[in-house]
């Protein structure tokens, strides 16, 4: 048994996240499956807002909220201080602020978007038996991330990296929420997004990442075989 686990679901981008800092960081870790659609009431007792992921270090607290941390990013936050090498939130002030921002931009306005405008609506109907609401994703698909690919595109300007010379937070919390577009209606057009998409190709081979990419493939099997073109 690890001291820590992760409770949540790989298809979360948030999730995603964290297992890809968990394994940079070379920590070990247990993972507890939640029901999204129905809470349990321990879960919420370890969650206030009832969102995934939260970690638990049992080294502090086996059972209840001591040892708990919820929120992806207090929990990254939290494995860094943890376990300082491999760095992944950038030393200098300047920096440090930019990686905090793109990580908040890829946690809310991409993944709001991605998730509620193209993720749901093409996969959760699937699990009621129904068509998926290709239309929604669609328009959201046509009309709402441009300007995200955008934004990443000009920012990371033939770059690595969007931040410094090395992987930062940035870069993880922007390629989970692009591989959740990814799993169930492919990447953008790499034609018009050259930087962004080999960017995400890079970050994509991390073993966190890509471990965490085949249990979703494995869940999505079935429920949706194939990607949806939303084109």
């Amino acid at each position: 048994m690890a001291d820590l686990v992760v409770y949540g679901t790989p298809l979360s981008p948030f999730v995603r996240k964290v297992e890809v800092v968990l394994r940079e960081k070379g920590l070990e870790y247990d993972f507890e499956n939640v029901n999204i659609m129905a809470k349990p009431d321990w879960f919420l007792e370890i969650s206030p807002a009832g969102r995934i992921p939260v970690l638990r270090d049992r080294s502090i607290g086996a059972e209840g909220v001591p040892g708990t941390v919820p929120d992806s990013s207090a929990i990254c936050g939290y494995l860094e201080r943890k376990v300082a090498t491999p760095r992944l939130y950038p030393e200098d002030a300047y920096e440090y602020g930019r990686a905090l921002w793109f990580e908040e931009y890829a946690d809310s306005e991409m993944a709001g978007d991605i998730g509620l405008g193209i993720f749901r609506p093409l996969l959760f109907p699937r699990f009621q038996g129904k068509e998926s609401d290709v239309a929604t994703a669609r328009t959201t698909f046509r009309e709402r991330l441009p300007r995200h690919f955008d934004y990443l595109e000009r920012s990371l300007d033939g770059g690595r990296f969007l931040v410094g010379d090395r992987l930062t937070i940035a870069d993880i919390a922007v390629a989970c929420s692009l591989s959740q577009l990814d799993l169930v209606a492919g990447p953008p057009d790499a034609a018009r997004w050259p930087a962004l998409m080999a960017h995400y190709a890079a970050v994509k081979e991390l073993a966190g990442f890509s471990a965490n990419l085949a249990v979703c493939g494995k869940m999505l099997a079935r429920p949706l075989p194939e990607k949806v073109d939303l084109t």
